[in-house]
């Protein structure tokens, strides 16, 4: 199990990209969450088993359609098990 943060850089705000990633999210049975920064950015945090958090951030390399991703800031963590659910936050 593994903990990952992501900080998504790009056109990635008004393209749905909080909503896809949960969705995805769901589909791999990863928890944490996904929010707006106030620069533009996206931020992701994401808990669950390796491959599948593998699976997630490989995603969000390209995330939606509309998007364009620049660049990804990725930062391990330590795992906490302290999600039930990925959710979108503010």
């Amino acid at each position: 199990m593994t903990r990952v943060s992501v900080v998504v850089h790009g056109r990635v705000q008004g393209v749905a990209f909080r909503h896809y990633t949960c969705r995805r999210a769901g589909e791999l049975k990863v928890t944490g969450w996904v929010r707006n920064l106030p620069d533009g950015a996206v931020e992701a945090l994401f808990e669950g088993d390796d491959g599948a958090v593998a699976d997630l951030v490989e995603w969000c390399r390209s995330g939606p359609p509309a998007a364009r991703v620049d660049r990804l800031d990725i930062h391990a963590g330590t795992y906490s098990d302290k999600f039930d659910t990925f959710a979108i936050t503010y």
